[in-house]
């Protein structure tokens, strides 16, 4: 007797974890007694129709990839330019290489196709998707992050306390730049466990165009609140999302921008450490005062790391509840896993009805997370423009007080 397929496809950037949900996954499918196919190269392969890129998987192929980092079916966001012409394409693929189950992994892009099939697939395919994201912006309850997150956020605040050491040695400050399109999580997460001088994420932000010399009056806010405590180092962690905020004509003054396969501005390629490094360094210059400002991009060094313990077993939980839920009969929704128990999630419920958009989860800050956070960085606050503080901040601003607030006081 033939056995019913079930195929497995990955799709967005890397994240820690995606091999633990295709061993996991793989191996209960095997053992309820189905054939499984990755496809490599995620939906590309799918959208060129080239069937040769799905290949079997089998237990002792996957048995012991949960560990290492990457993924062996590779991964892609690339999208035809006529999607919905080659939509068509990627139906007959999926029904050619007879897929009767289809567990997808990816974020919220993977997540809007993983509906779009169920839809069109009309109940041939049952579809389930593992939200995967080191942006941490899926909509999962109870706070549970997405799998990736926690490796990333490990291997990060490895690298900013590393950073955080080299800056106090030479007496330099850095602008460390993280991924996160959309929120801040991940630049949070690294900035706060890590103890960062001061951490900015587009959350905080509520203005439909913001202005870059904002972001970099509150970063020179912070190191001349530094030097007044006698500092001259320090370390800034930065939210990339900030970025997809600025007003674009005036980034144009500082910055080339690139977009990527999707037709979305790369914002990983856009340098906003260089950026906030060339505004803050010629106010301070303007000044007499002598900062050296190195900027770097962490992310690409994150996304591919080998899952520590949490993401390990987080993502067995995922992989093999995947197939559960399949197997029960279960299509059309999101699996997750919190409270200690795997629970599914609609994908009617993952939307906006207004948009179709998938709902991402922003850092609240109003939370007392966020304001743990806030209390522990050195950052302009209102009691800083009180009398006392103001002249010693204005001191060490070599500026005269009623200078120093009309410069920085609408930044708190």
């Amino acid at each position: 007797m033939k056995k019913e397929v079930l195929a497995i496809v990955v799709g967005g950037g890397p994240a820690p974890g995606i091999n633990g949900v295709i061993s996991a996954a793989t191996i209960e499918a095997v053992g309820k007694g189905k054939k499984v196919i990755g496809i490599v190269g995620g939906f590309k392969s799918l959208f060129s129709g080239d069937k040769k890129k799905a290949v079997e998987l089998t237990i002792p192929e996957v048995s012991p990839i949960h560990i290492r980092g990457g993924s062996i079916l590779r991964t892609s966001r690339d999208f035809p330019d006529k999607v919905k012409e080659q939509f068509n394409i990627l139906m007959s693929t999926l029904k050619s290489l007879s897929v009767k189950y289809l567990i997808t992994i990816g974020g919220e892009g993977t997540l809007y196709m993983a509906q779009w099939i169920e839809k069109e697939a009309k109940g041939s395919i049952a579809v389930v998707h593992v939200p995967k994201t080191i942006d941490n912006d899926l909509l999962l309850p109870a706070g549970m992050p997405t799998f990736g997150y926690e490796t990333a956020r490990h291997w990060g605040v490895e690298i900013v306390e590393n950073i955080i050491e080299d800056a106090r040695a030479t007496g330099r400050w850095y602008f460390v730049a993280t991924m996160g399109r959309f929120t801040g999580h991940l630049a949070l997460g690294i900035g706060k466990a890590a103890g960062a001088a001061i951490t900015l994420i587009p959350e905080e932000f509520r203005e439909k165009k913001l202005s870059c010399k904002k972001v970099a009056h509150m970063l020179e806010g912070s190191i001349i609140k530094r030097l007044s405590m006698g500092k001259d180092y320090g370390v800034a962690v930065l939210a990339e999302g900030i970025a997809n905020k600025f007003d674009i004509k005036e980034l144009l003054g500082y910055e080339g921008l690139e977009k990527d396969e999707t037709g979305r501005v790369r914002l990983s390629e856009i340098q906003l450490g260089r950026v906030m490094k060339a505004i803050v360094n010629r106010s301070l210059e303007s000044r007499g005062i002598k900062i050296t400002i190195v900027d770097k991009n962490i992310g690409y060094e994150l996304r591919a790391a080998d899952p520590i313990p949490f993401d390990a077993e987080y993502t067995r939980n995922l992989g093999y509840g995947a197939v559960r839920f399949l197997m029960m009969g279960g299509t059309g929704a999101m699996i997750m896993f919190y409270e200690g128990k795997l629970k599914s999630v609609p994908f009617c419920e993952l939307f906006e009805p207004e948009t179709e958009k998938a709902k991402i989860r922003y850092v609240d800050t109003s939370s007392e997370t966020y304001l743990v956070a806030r209390e522990y960085m050195i950052r302009l606050e209102k009691d800083d423009f009180k009398s006392v503080n103001v002249k010693r901040l204005a001191l060490a601003a070599k500026m005269r007080v009623k200078e120093f607030k009309k410069r920085f006081s609408y930044v708190v």
